[in-house]
């Protein structure tokens, strides 16, 4: 007979049993069994610097293998310090479970260390919050949490055992992971959008990380390229398309949203990145709007779209396909229209040759990514974490492949690029991992350097350091006329904090040295950080704040 496993062991199982390969981590004792558990059952502990950066990690695991990520963290403080994660991990729908530490029962209510009751505070940004009920339950309590994070709409998870539970013997728990059943959209709404395209002159598709997300992008892009549609990415849907592709008209963005008579937006929220779903306008009525999601969950409240549909979004554009094909729709009714943002979209990328090989002194930002697009590999995975300097990566760097972008999404919290570093080594060990970061950025998560080095994970870093805060010193000084808590060390030496902990970098001051340095980064074997100090009197010319 078989002797009785502790519950760590148990816990650890059921997470290998969905897919966890990774335990990602900061050191605390509440959380022993956990660690025991992984080394009994062959999981990779992969220690850091900071909770959040665990739970970025897990975050960004599931976003790039479409795996539940999992992310363990002790009592009080360290499931505090992880609450910026798992809100983060909410925004963008990645099923992530957060395991974490707390009090022993024994002696709960009699001022243990870090006793809290984290579930209550946990509850608005997660999909269930909520503590084990005992040690003979934690298998089946395990389970549940991983069959709700991924279950759709997918999302976090938050899960705390008492420390005295966590110790005690456990049964073995028989997992039985199914994956969901594909919820079917209702064909009556899928006819109804069939119509506005059969009726549509100037139709956009956008496709979001959830297209992504829901493994969709093969039918995505036969969608697209069966109907002729101008397509526009947002998020992890880059890629989907790759950069150069006919029906690609990211460069057109403006011109597409203003002119457009229908857009369909498929798998991303009608947030402040799409206008908050307002379309067209532009010499005619306003653009019709349909939104299509994976879960009715999803679904545009603030405005009633003209059509709308919810399922699983492969069989959703399959389905959509056909009905299209039943309504009519002619591929050849948009070439005009097709054309005309092509057109534009060459006109744009024409008149933003000169400054992506600016030579001005100081160096505009928009010549690193003409110098970063000549050394990009196909299978490159870009991260992007930071404010004005990452708005030029979304312009200007175009993957070549699907799952290869990570941004922080529509949360907009910063200090996520080293945890989705991190995740990212992992998950693409041959491929180029290029962060992105703002200096503004840097100061949230530069110490989980010291991880990369600890355990071997070569990343190459690109600072963008203009000296600020420049998402908000530009704004405050046209509203204003000053600004106050908006400036940073100019040319700090965040590539001597790199090499400080085991790294290597440099600093670039002039535009001819880019180049050859991303070039000794990314042929280091090594993190790397490129610091490269930037013009502080260009803006970002953004049009919305998102507020």
């Amino acid at each position: 007979m078989e002797s009785a496993k502790h519950a760590g062991d148990v816990a650890v199982a059921v997470s290998k049993a969905y897919g966890v390969e990774t335990m990602f981590t900061l050191s605390g004792g509440h959380v022993f069994p956990l660690y025991d558990g992984a080394v009994h059952e062959g999981m990779r502990i992969l220690d850091v610097r900071h909770e959040q950066s665990a739970v970025f990690a897990a975050e960004a695991t599931a976003r790039l293998t479409r795996k539940p990520g999992l992310a363990v963290l002790t009592a009080g403080p360290g499931i505090t310090n992880g609450v910026s994660g798992i809100a983060t991990a909410h925004f963008n729908g990645s099923p992530v479970v957060v395991m974490g530490g707390r009090a022993p029962q024994s002696r709960w209510g009699s001022g243990a260390l870090q006793e809290m009751d984290h579930p209550p505070l946990l509850g608005p940004i997660t999909k269930l919050s909520f503590t084990a009920s005992g040690a003979d339950s934690i298998g089946q309590d395990v389970e549940s949490a991983f069959r709700t994070a991924v279950a759709p709409q997918r999302g976090p998870v938050f899960l705390d055992f008492y420390m005295d539970h966590l110790f005690a013997p456990s049964p073995a728990h028989e997992v039985h992971t199914q994956s969901p059943s594909p919820l079917e959209p209702d064909p009556d709404d899928l006819a109804a959008i069939a119509r506005l395209l059969s009726e549509a002159e100037r139709p956009v598709l956008v496709y979001g990380s959830d297209v992504w997300m829901d493994r969709a992008e093969e039918a995505a892009r036969d969608f697209a390229e069966t109907w002729r549609l101008p397509v526009i990415p947002n998020g992890q849907g880059r890629g989907i398309l790759p950069a150069g592709h006919e029906l690609l008209v990211t460069r057109a963005r403006s011109v597409a949203f203003s002119q457009a008579d229908l857009v369909i937006v498929i798998g991303t929220p009608l947030d402040f990145r799409l206008g908050y779903g307002l379309f067209g306008g532009k010499d005619g009525a306003p653009a019709r709007v349909v939104h299509i999601a994976d879960a009715p969950s999803q679904l545009a409240t603030h405005l009633q779209p003209a059509a709308k549909a919810a399922g699983d979004l492969s069989v959703v554009l399959w389905s959509l396909g056909a009905a299209c094909g039943d309504a009519g729709v002619k591929p050849s009714s948009y070439a005009s229209w097709l054309s005309t943002l092509s057109e534009a979209a060459a006109a744009a990328i024409e008149g933003d040759a000169e400054l992506l090989a600016a030579d001005t002194d100081p160096i505009h930002p928009m010549r690193i990514y003409g110098e970063l697009g000549k050394v990009l590999a196909d299978d490159a995975v870009v991260i992007g974490d930071g404010g004005d300097f990452v708005s030029y990566a979304g312009k200007y760097v175009e993957p070549r492949q699907p799952g290869n972008w990570l941004d922080p999404g529509p949360y907009g919290c910063l200090g996520t690029g080293l945890g989705y570093s991190i995740a990212a080594r992992l998950a693409r060990p041959s491929s180029q991992v290029v962060l992105l970061l703002g200096d503004g950025a840097a100061g949230f998560s530069l110490m989980d350097v010291d991880t990369l080095v600890r355990h071997r994970l070569p990343v190459v870093m690109i600072c963008g350091n203009n000296g600020m805060w420049g998402l908000e010193k530009h704004p405050m000084q046209f509203l204003y006329g000053y600004d106050v808590a908006a400036d940073l060390q100019p040319q700090c030496r965040y590539d001597q904090v790199v090499t400080a902990l085991g790294g290597g970098g440099e600093l670039v001051t002039k535009p001819s040295e880019i180049g050859p340095a991303l070039r000794r980064a990314f042929d280091s074997g090594i993190p790397y950080m490129v610091n490269i100090a930037t013009d502080p009197q260009i803006a970002y010319p953004r049009n919305t704040t998102g507020i």
